[in-house]
């Protein structure tokens, strides 16, 4: 990473760039001949009290005292990694996600909406981030507190990062209030056509309802309401579910779902035992799903996957679907 004009190093940003995107090389240690340096590029977020607050492309957040900053710029903001996949903007696939996944309870503050379902699944129960609330942050806050608060449910929202525009300014505000970061996903999208380019497989089974054995197989349902969970999971402008029957009436051998909005696609919930995997059920599932979306005229797909979980980005990737974007979730300190 260059930052020298002439040999020398240099510092070329200032308070005025709050909110761009800057990559910074700060003094972190010395060694015995050496000065040890770190790299850090982000969006900057705040400079106050003699420290900068850089939000990363993940959602951290890295504090770094000013008199330990060495050198600075400002660089181009980050293009989302599609791979030549179909192209979209975050927005659009964040608003298309929503409507494939869709809260029993809303309520609109400005761009926010915030989102319950008695408590299944993150998605359901968290404040959806599209731009700003409209007032002032700490009366928005103040406000998605309270809504949550009154349903029995903490504050929670669902932010995005790693594209210009993105939530990085709310997550670096979030971060000074305590707020505690989880569940980092990654944004997938891919081309649907090439998931269904195979022989079409008899042992998977596609349904419009769930059904008990599904909703027993999905473990995120494990402790939810059945109502609660069937209504969530069966919302959506045009939602099958696929099943592969495990043996002698056990449970299913895997299950998946998949929403049709249009052009797109969503994938989700594709679980398979662990005592049943290396077989391609996952793979099954997608591709008969998939065939299902393109006879709807879908054409691009979508998926949301954690980072920690390896193997799944390893099997995603396999069948041509890259990273987007990345959001994670916020949550309210506990007062």
């Amino acid at each position: 990473m260059e930052f020298t004009t002439g040999g020398r190093l240099e510092v070329r940003i200032t308070a005025a760039d709050l909110g761009r995107r800057v990559s910074v090389r700060s003094l972190t240690g010395t060694g015995e001949t050496t000065p040890r340096f770190t790299d850090t590029v982000g969006v900057l977020t705040s400079w106050t009290g003699g420290v900068l607050r850089i939000t990363r492309r993940d959602g951290q957040v890295v504090a770094l005292r000013e008199s330990a900053v060495v050198a600075a710029k400002v660089v181009p903001a980050a293009p989302a990694r599609r791979r030549g996949g179909p192209a979209a903007g975050a927005r659009e696939l964040q608003r298309v996600a929503a409507r494939g996944w869709p809260p029993l309870e809303t309520e609109r503050l400005g761009e926010w909406t915030l989102r319950a379902s008695r408590g299944f699944t993150s998605r359901a129960n968290s404040v959806l981030v599209l731009g700003g609330p409209g007032i002032p942050a700490g009366a928005a806050l103040e406000r998605v507190t309270a809504w949550y608060a009154a349903r029995d449910l903490p504050a929670v929202f669902q932010v995005s990062t790693g594209y210009a525009g993105d939530d990085a300014e709310l997550v670096a505000e979030l971060d000074r209030r305590g707020w505690t970061a989880g569940k980092h996903t990654v944004f997938c999208t891919g081309a649907l056509a090439p998931l269904a380019d195979r022989a079409p497989d008899e042992r998977v089974r596609l349904n419009r309802e769930p059904g008990d054995a599904w909703l027993r197989a999905y473990g995120r349902a494990a402790g939810a309401h059945d109502e609660t969970a069937s209504r969530v999971l069966g919302g959506g402008p045009s939602v099958w579910f696929a099943t592969v029957p495990g043996a002698a009436g056990g449970p299913p051998a895997a299950i998946g779902r998949c929403v049709v909005d249009g052009r797109w696609a969503g994938f989700a919930a594709v679980e398979v035992p662990p005592a049943q995997r290396r077989r391609g059920l996952a793979t099954a599932v997608l591709a008969e799903l998939a065939r299902q979306a393109l006879a709807e005229g879908a054409s691009a797909a979508y998926l949301q996957v954690e980072t920690g979980n390896t193997e799944a980005r390893a099997l995603y990737a396999g069948l041509g679907f890259a990273d987007h974007h990345t959001y994670h979730y916020r949550t309210a300190p506990q007062r």
